[in-house]
């Protein structure tokens, strides 16, 4: 009986592994990312223009954070509050940058769930095509110039 209790331990653990990636819950992640909400997570504090975030993070096996529900965000300021002792403006992956006014993910996810801060996106002076979070003391999102060099937030792909 016992050659075969682990055998079956094994598959159980397999499966457990796939139906995690099939629903894309996570249950830990590579060594210097946060598990939030079932992803994987991380704040970079060099400063960078937008494009170059996020090509640190996809040379990470990511993309700029997207941002699914309330909830996720809230994880997402947790971790810069616990990384910065602050609530820093950081870029995150959001751009309209390929047609005005239509936002979208840098990881290609779709954007159901938004936190723009009150007359915002506002596309000040026709060049704010970058999101960043964390904006004015309601801590919301903001359009903002792409060669502005702040801190980012990555989200992994694996």
């Amino acid at each position: 009986m016992r050659i075969l209790t682990l055998p079956l331990l094994l598959c159980g653990l397999m499966l457990l592994s796939s139906i995690n990636k099939i629903n894309g819950w996570k249950t830990k992640c590579h060594y210097g990312w946060i598990l939030i909400h079932g992803r994987c997570f991380k704040y970079v504090p060099r400063h960078m223009t937008w494009a170059k975030a996020e090509r640190n993070c996809i040379s990470m096996g990511g993309n700029l954070a997207s941002v699914h529900s309330s909830e996720e965000y809230h994880g997402i300021q947790w971790l810069i509050m616990h990384a910065t002792h602050g609530q820093r403006e950081t870029w995150i992956g959001g751009s309209d940058a390929a047609e005005e006014g239509s936002w979208t993910w840098s990881d290609g996810t779709l954007m159901t769930f938004t936190n723009w801060c009150p007359g915002e996106p506002n596309n000040l002076r026709g060049y704010q095509h970058c999101m960043q979070m964390n904006h004015s003391e309601k801590k919301c999102w903001d359009d903002n110039h792409c060669t502005v060099r702040q801190p980012s937030v990555c989200v992994s792909k694996n």
